[in-house]
């Protein structure tokens, strides 16, 4: 199913020159990793503890295409410039899932949003991602599956972020938007599952 992912090879090649630079700065892909994991943490501290000011909510589009950027640059660090290892595979998978955590729990504190449907969104997410790496562990490649990776999660709380940073505070609005986030990651999770057996049952 279609997927912001699918635009990932063409974000890469306007990224690969700024890529070689700092390879050649002596830049390795786990810092690049550490880098996108603590600008997430330091928006998502500034999203919590001023939920009253629209400066964090407008920013957290341009957060969230930074942190894009960053894990795409750490994936070519890691596979053009042979710094794939261990500890990056790990910080990787898990400063993913930290990160969603830290930018988008504070939007379930937000008096016209559900919270339930924001924390449900974040524990579906991670499943979802939990269900890619299961991919590897039985012997099928990571899965990235639609229609819901972490790049649509960031397209909808972008959006939602900037709606609210210009005032919106709709509560209809956020709960349709919210719950069909929600549907869809529980989508994702069975398309990935689905997808991971099928690719094992053909090898």
């Amino acid at each position: 199913m279609p997927t912001v992912y699918q635009l990932k090879s063409r974000f890469q090649d306007l990224l690969r020159p700024l890529c070689k630079k700092l390879a050649t700065a002596g830049i390795t892909a786990n810092q690049v990793t550490l880098a996108a994991l603590v600008l997430s943490i330091m928006e998502g501290a500034a999203l919590w503890y001023f939920p009253g000011s629209a400066l964090p909510f407008l920013l957290l589009p341009l957060i969230l295409f930074l942190r894009m950027g960053l894990n795409a640059i750490d994936g070519m660090l890691a596979r053009e410039h042979d710094q794939k290892s261990d500890l990056g595979a790990i910080l990787n998978e898990l400063g993913d899932v930290l990160a969603d955590a830290a930018l988008y729990l504070p939007f379930a504190a937000l008096a016209f949003v559900s919270g339930e449907l924001v924390v449900g969104l974040v524990v579906l997410g991670i499943i979802g991602e939990m269900t890619g790496v299961i991919g590897v562990q039985i012997g099928a490649s990571r899965r990235y599956d639609g229609p819901f990776g972490k790049s649509d999660r960031a397209v909808l709380f972008g959006l939602c972020g900037f709606l609210i940073g210009l005032g919106v505070q709709s509560s209809i609005l956020f709960l349709v938007l919210f719950a069909a986030g929600l549907l869809l990651s529980a989508l994702t999770i069975w398309n990935r599952a689905k997808a991971a057996l099928k690719e094992r049952a053909s090898a």
